[in-house]
Protein backbone atom coordinates (compact mmCIF):
# COMPACT_ATOMS: atom_id res chain seq x y z
CA UNK A 1 0.00 0.00 0.00
CA UNK A 2 3.03 2.32 0.91
CA UNK A 3 3.60 1.99 -3.34
CA UNK A 4 0.15 3.27 -4.05
CA UNK A 5 0.72 6.28 -1.48
CA UNK A 6 3.85 6.89 -2.92
CA UNK A 7 2.51 7.29 -6.61
CA UNK A 8 -0.34 9.37 -5.27
CA UNK A 9 2.07 11.65 -3.86
CA UNK A 10 2.83 14.22 -6.73
CA UNK A 11 -0.42 13.83 -7.91
CA UNK A 12 -2.11 15.07 -4.48
CA UNK A 13 0.87 17.56 -4.21
CA UNK A 14 0.24 19.16 -7.86
CA UNK A 15 -3.20 19.16 -6.93
CA UNK A 16 -3.01 21.14 -4.18
CA UNK A 17 -0.93 24.03 -5.44
CA UNK A 18 -3.42 24.22 -8.24
CA UNK A 19 -6.31 24.15 -5.72
CA UNK A 20 -4.62 27.12 -3.21
CA UNK A 21 -5.17 29.54 -6.16
CA UNK A 22 -8.34 29.26 -6.15
CA UNK A 23 -11.05 27.28 -4.14
CA UNK A 24 -10.04 24.75 -1.73
CA UNK A 25 -13.11 23.30 -0.46
CA UNK A 26 -14.20 23.01 -4.25
CA UNK A 27 -11.44 21.12 -5.46
CA UNK A 28 -11.48 18.98 -2.04
CA UNK A 29 -15.02 18.11 -2.77
CA UNK A 30 -14.26 17.61 -6.63
CA UNK A 31 -11.57 15.05 -5.66
CA UNK A 32 -13.25 13.55 -3.08
CA UNK A 33 -16.29 12.94 -5.33
CA UNK A 34 -13.95 11.54 -7.87
CA UNK A 35 -12.42 9.46 -5.44
CA UNK A 36 -15.72 7.51 -4.67
CA UNK A 37 -16.51 7.35 -8.43
CA UNK A 38 -13.28 5.60 -9.05
CA UNK A 39 -14.06 2.56 -6.31
CA UNK A 40 -17.02 1.96 -8.14
CA UNK A 41 -16.22 -1.59 -9.81
CA UNK A 42 -18.15 -0.78 -12.64
CA UNK A 43 -16.14 2.36 -13.72
CA UNK A 44 -13.12 0.41 -13.22
CA UNK A 45 -14.70 -2.46 -15.27
CA UNK A 46 -15.54 0.23 -18.05
CA UNK A 47 -12.08 1.87 -17.85
CA UNK A 48 -10.39 -1.26 -18.35
CA UNK A 49 -12.20 -2.04 -21.45
CA UNK A 50 -10.17 -2.16 -24.89
CA UNK A 51 -13.61 -1.40 -26.83
CA UNK A 52 -14.10 2.71 -24.59
CA UNK A 53 -12.24 5.53 -25.66
CA UNK A 54 -10.47 7.42 -23.06
CA UNK A 55 -12.13 10.95 -24.12
CA UNK A 56 -15.35 8.58 -23.61
CA UNK A 57 -13.95 7.42 -20.16
CA UNK A 58 -13.02 10.99 -19.25
CA UNK A 59 -16.58 11.93 -20.33
CA UNK A 60 -18.57 9.17 -17.98
CA UNK A 61 -16.34 10.66 -14.79
CA UNK A 62 -16.93 14.27 -15.12
CA UNK A 63 -20.68 13.51 -15.87
CA UNK A 64 -20.50 11.53 -12.70
CA UNK A 65 -18.96 14.16 -10.31
CA UNK A 66 -21.71 16.77 -9.61
CA UNK A 67 -19.17 19.67 -8.79
CA UNK A 68 -19.41 22.14 -10.37
CA UNK A 69 -15.43 21.79 -10.83
CA UNK A 70 -16.22 19.06 -13.47
CA UNK A 71 -18.41 21.04 -15.66
CA UNK A 72 -16.34 24.63 -16.47
CA UNK A 73 -13.00 23.91 -15.19
CA UNK A 74 -10.24 23.16 -17.28
CA UNK A 75 -8.15 22.47 -15.00
CA UNK A 76 -10.18 19.66 -13.28
CA UNK A 77 -10.98 18.18 -16.90
CA UNK A 78 -7.23 17.65 -17.39
CA UNK A 79 -6.57 16.33 -13.87
CA UNK A 80 -9.22 13.20 -15.19
CA UNK A 81 -7.61 13.45 -18.47
CA UNK A 82 -4.04 12.54 -17.58
CA UNK A 83 -5.25 9.98 -14.92
CA UNK A 84 -7.31 8.24 -17.53
CA UNK A 85 -4.40 8.67 -20.44
CA UNK A 86 -1.92 7.13 -17.59
CA UNK A 87 -3.89 4.03 -16.10
CA UNK A 88 -3.93 6.17 -12.68
CA UNK A 89 -7.52 5.93 -12.20
CA UNK A 90 -6.90 3.81 -9.45
CA UNK A 91 -4.68 6.34 -7.73
CA UNK A 92 -7.70 8.42 -6.69
CA UNK A 93 -9.14 7.44 -3.35
CA UNK A 94 -5.42 7.44 -2.12
CA UNK A 95 -4.60 11.15 -3.92
CA UNK A 96 -8.13 12.53 -2.07
CA UNK A 97 -6.72 10.93 0.91
CA UNK A 98 -3.55 13.18 0.81
CA UNK A 99 -5.03 16.38 -0.71
CA UNK A 100 -7.51 15.95 2.34
CA UNK A 101 -4.36 15.51 4.65
CA UNK A 102 -2.60 18.84 3.05
CA UNK A 103 -5.13 20.49 3.09
CA UNK A 104 -5.85 19.98 7.01
CA UNK A 105 -2.37 20.73 7.35
CA UNK A 106 -2.84 24.42 5.73
CA UNK A 107 -5.77 24.78 8.06
CA UNK A 108 -4.18 23.42 11.10
CA UNK A 109 -6.95 20.88 11.15
CA UNK A 110 -7.06 16.75 11.64
CA UNK A 111 -9.50 14.45 10.73
CA UNK A 112 -10.70 12.91 14.53
CA UNK A 113 -12.33 9.22 14.06
CA UNK A 114 -14.49 9.06 17.07
CA UNK A 115 -15.50 5.26 17.69
CA UNK A 116 -18.38 4.94 19.90
CA UNK A 117 -20.71 2.70 21.53
CA UNK A 118 -23.82 4.56 21.41
CA UNK A 119 -24.79 7.04 18.65
CA UNK A 120 -22.93 11.01 19.33
CA UNK A 121 -25.57 14.13 17.94
CA UNK A 122 -25.83 17.74 18.91
CA UNK A 123 -24.22 19.28 21.66
CA UNK A 124 -23.05 15.66 23.12
CA UNK A 125 -20.49 15.38 20.51
CA UNK A 126 -20.09 19.41 20.34
CA UNK A 127 -18.77 19.12 24.08
CA UNK A 128 -16.56 15.85 23.00
CA UNK A 129 -15.05 17.62 20.24
CA UNK A 130 -14.41 20.70 22.07
CA UNK A 131 -12.36 18.69 24.84
CA UNK A 132 -10.43 16.68 22.38
CA UNK A 133 -9.67 19.85 20.57
CA UNK A 134 -7.81 21.34 23.66
CA UNK A 135 -6.58 17.45 24.40
CA UNK A 136 -4.80 17.48 20.75
CA UNK A 137 -4.33 21.36 20.42
CA UNK A 138 -5.96 21.71 16.54
CA UNK A 139 -9.46 22.32 15.22
CA UNK A 140 -10.73 18.41 14.61
CA UNK A 141 -13.17 17.07 12.02
CA UNK A 142 -15.25 14.40 13.97
CA UNK A 143 -16.06 11.36 12.02
CA UNK A 144 -18.24 9.03 13.75
CA UNK A 145 -19.11 5.95 13.86
CA UNK A 146 -20.81 3.35 16.66
CA UNK A 147 -19.46 -0.14 17.73
CA UNK A 148 -20.92 -1.92 20.08
CA UNK A 149 -18.56 -4.06 21.28
CA UNK A 150 -16.70 -1.04 22.96
CA UNK A 151 -19.77 -1.73 25.53
CA UNK A 152 -19.47 2.02 26.94
CA UNK A 153 -17.39 4.86 26.30
CA UNK A 154 -15.26 6.29 23.07
CA UNK A 155 -12.04 4.87 21.15
CA UNK A 156 -10.24 8.63 19.11
CA UNK A 157 -7.97 8.15 16.48
CA UNK A 158 -6.17 11.53 15.52
CA UNK A 159 -3.26 11.28 12.76
CA UNK A 160 -1.03 8.48 14.94
CA UNK A 161 -2.28 9.20 18.07
CA UNK A 162 -4.92 7.34 19.84
CA UNK A 163 -6.97 8.22 22.89
CA UNK A 164 -9.15 4.79 24.61
CA UNK A 165 -11.35 5.64 27.20
CA UNK A 166 -13.76 2.60 25.85
CA UNK A 167 -14.82 0.04 28.83
CA UNK A 168 -13.55 -2.34 26.33
CA UNK A 169 -10.44 -1.11 26.43
CA UNK A 170 -10.75 -0.67 30.61
CA UNK A 171 -11.33 -4.26 31.10
CA UNK A 172 -8.67 -5.51 29.08
CA UNK A 173 -6.25 -3.59 30.88
CA UNK A 174 -7.04 -5.01 34.28
CA UNK A 175 -6.91 -8.57 32.81
CA UNK A 176 -3.42 -8.01 32.18
CA UNK A 177 -3.05 -6.30 35.36
CA UNK A 178 -4.79 -9.29 36.60
CA UNK A 179 -2.82 -11.93 34.79
CA UNK A 180 0.93 -10.74 34.77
Amino acid sequence: MAELATIARPYAEALFRVAETGDLAGWSTFVEELAQVARLPEVESVASSPKVSRQQIVDLLLAAVKSPLAQDNAQAKNLVGMLVENHRLSLLPEIAVQFDELKNAREGAADAYIVSAFPLEGEQLNDLVASLERKFQRKLKPIVTVDQSLIGGVRVTVGDEVLDTSVRARLASMQTALTA
